[in-house]
């Protein structure tokens, strides 16, 4: 990626954590503009995705970081990294190898909102077993 150590520090401070010191981070493919999947970040988060390029957000079920892909091989590379206005919500460009979703899927948002309630809008692209099954 290529942010030096000023440009990391710089990112951190302009980033308003929430009380539990987390901001939210939207991922989003570069190319196509599809958004894949929020999840949330720790200043050591975005250190190491910043310094490393490859993502890592921060579980909250398991109190640890969390490598993208690390269990799943499904990978996200940063491309760039942005900050909105309130400096509250991180937007992530990256480049997703594979599914993004636990469920298998493309996108975490694959149920939409119709007549009497939720739609499957988008299909399982691969096992969720086989995901995890390494």
């Amino acid at each position: 990626m290529g942010v030096s150590e000023a440009g990391v520090a710089a990112t951190l401070d302009a980033i308003a954590w929430n009380g539990d010191g987390l901001v939210p981070a939207i991922a989003q493919q570069h190319d196509s503009g599809e958004v894949l999947m929020m999840a949330w970040m720790n200043r050591e988060s975005v250190a190491e995705t910043l310094t490393t390029g490859r993502v890592c957000y921060f579980s909250r079920s398991r109190n640890a970081l969390w490598r993208k892909g690390e269990s799943s091989g499904q990978v996200q590379e940063l491309v760039e990294l942005r900050v909105d206005c309130d400096g509250d919500t991180l937007l992530l460009a990256v480049e997703q190898t594979g599914v993004a979703c636990h469920t298998g899927r493309r996108s975490c948002f694959f149920r939409a909102a119709r007549g009497d309630g939720l739609a499957t809008v988008a299909e399982v692209e691969i096992d969720p077993a086989e995901l995890y099954d390494r």
